[in-house]
């Protein structure tokens, strides 16, 4: 949405004059500008928690699901592409809704896959600058203006993550689920990371760098599956989610 005319903020859908400048998140993060802050950040109070009361009462009946995660700039021509779609369907099989950001890219695949299969297919959407609106295979959407009700929302309703390549807002997702893990604020989470190519390098870092500096525990590493293939994806998905 480069040209800035038609915005997304929480469900609220704006155009032309009443596009904002900032997005909700910024606004309540920066602490720059006027000291109005000290009168409307109580209220802000009510908007976080009317997130959290919509996204609980549209997720409560769920059932077992998966998140997808993985950049909104895969191409539908990339290899990636078609795999999210095919993880996504084959997990959708196996009685999985399929949980995704909401966006084009490798989150519009598995929304495909999960809708294609029949299955439930939602998008946890958020209030951004770029990138605005939920892809067409969305079944049940939901648009959040806060970063942190909508990851609880991908935490709490999701028994795992099968992460694709992606950027900066992939990488927090997993290393948000990683600390989780590991702290044991969630338990029989499997995680699994799609594409050798694109991950090695992260992997290798983590056994090379932080294990032998004692950062992290060999066992911290076994809350990772890197895989190419989609069966094994699937798979282990299943059996660690279903223990």
């Amino acid at each position: 949405m480069a040209d800035r005319m038609s915005y997304q903020k929480g469900p609220v859908h704006l155009r032309r004059g009443h596009v904002p400048s900032s997005t909700t998140d910024q606004r309540l993060l920066d602490s720059r500008g006027p000291t109005d802050w000290v009168h409307t950040d109580p209220w802000r109070v009510l908007r976080i928690q009317s997130e959290f009361v919509e996204g609980f009462g549209a997720l409560s009946e769920l059932g077992p699901a998966v998140a997808v995660f993985g950049s909104a700039r895969t191409t539908p021509d990339d290899p990636m592409y078609e795999k999210a779609r095919e993880v996504a369907e084959k997990l959708c099989g196996l009685g999985y809704a399929v949980i995704t950001g909401g966006g084009p890219g490798a989150m519009e695949a598995a929304n495909r896959g999960a809708s294609e299969c029949g299955g439930v297919s939602v998008g946890l959407g958020i209030e951004l600058p770029h990138e605005q609106g939920l892809n067409e295979w969305v079944d049940l959407g939901i648009n959040f203006r806060y970063f942190f009700v909508r990851k609880t929302m991908f935490v709490k309703y999701s028994q795992g993550y099968v992460v694709m390549p992606g950027g900066f807002g992939t990488l927090d997702e997993l290393f948000e689920a990683l600390t989780l893990s590991q702290t044991g604020k969630v338990t029989t989470f499997p995680i699994v990371l799609f594409g050798t190519a694109y991950w090695q390098g992260l992997v290798d870092w983590l056994r090379q760098t932080m294990l032998p500096d004692g950062k992290i525990n060999e066992s911290d590493l076994d809350l990772l599956l890197l895989t190419d293939d989609v069966d094994e994806a699937v798979a282990h998905f299943d059996a660690v989610a279903s223990s």
